[in-house]
Formats: C-alpha cells, sequence, structure tokens
C-alpha cells in the first residue's frame, strides 16, 4: 500500500549506548508512567542537565511526548519506538552470550621462548626439518 511521503515518519535515528538511547529505551519500558527530567536522570544515573536537554531534543523529534507539567513519557502510537527496547535488549543479549573469538588466547608459559635462549643453528635446523616434511 503505498503512503504519502510529507506524512511517513522520519527513521528513527538512536544509537544504541547514547543516552539519548537509554532515555527512549526507559520511557518505552515504561509506557504506563510520565517522568520528570530529574526523575530520569535519577533512574539513569546522568546529570540533571543531560536529561533536560535530551528529553526536550527527543521531544522535538517526536520521540517521546510531554505533558503541560513538565512530564514527559513514551508515545503509545509510535510502534516503531515500542519495539525498540526489546531490539536493544536482544543486541545486548546476542554479544553477551558470543564472547569475542577474535582475540588469540594468552600461550602457556611453556610455549614461550626466551630470546636470549634461542640459538641461530638449532633455529635453522628446525625449520629445515619443518620444511622437509612438507616437499612432495
Amino acid at each position: 500500500m503505498p503512503i504519502h511521503r510529507e506524512s511517513h515518519p522520519e527513521d528513527v535515528d538512536l544509537k544504541p549506548g547514547t543516552t539519548k538511547s537509554e532515555i527512549v529505551v526507559f520511557l518505552y519500558q515504561n509506557l504506563e508512567f510520565a517522568y520528570t527530567p530529574s526523575e530520569v536522570a535519577e533512574e539513569l544515573d546522568i546529570p540533571n542537565g543531560t536529561a533536560t536537554t535530551t528529553l526536550r531534543r527527543l521531544h522535538n523529534r517526536g520521540y517521546v511526548g510531554r505533558m503541560e507539567d513538565g512530564y514527559y513519557h513514551g508515545l503509545d502510537d509510535r510502534d516503531d519506538l515500542r519495539r525498540y527496547p526489546r531490539s536493544v535488549a536482544e543486541t545486548e543479549a546476542m554479544f553477551a552470550t558470543h564472547p569475542d573469538t577474535t582475540a588469540a588466547p594468552d600461550p602457556e608459559p611453556s610455549q614461550v621462548a626466551d630470546a636470549s635462549s634461542v640459538d641461530d643453528t638449532a633455529l635453522e635446523s628446525e625449520l629445515d626439518n619443518l620444511e622437509g616434511e612438507f616437499d612432495v
């Protein structure tokens, strides 16, 4: 079904791990409540000024609602943002359960050679032996 370009909502511009994202996740996980900026700051352990400024910007972008008395809340009609906390949680869970496999394991102490004890002649002999194993 086609949509009118002017009424189509902008893409959600949130990056997990940022204050903006944390505030959106918090408000949309608690849709039944509205919070003052200081309450959001306390819940998320961020400075009051940061919470106030970020909430104002989120409201201006249409990401959150604001009541006349200064309380902020998630919006019931923003299905994209209502799904956002779940996708952030799933992403965090994915990275938490899949450790970084690109890091090389630490070698055993017995495998680490002391550079001062390496004999050039013995090293050349070992290389010749290894090369001989691969000659066909």
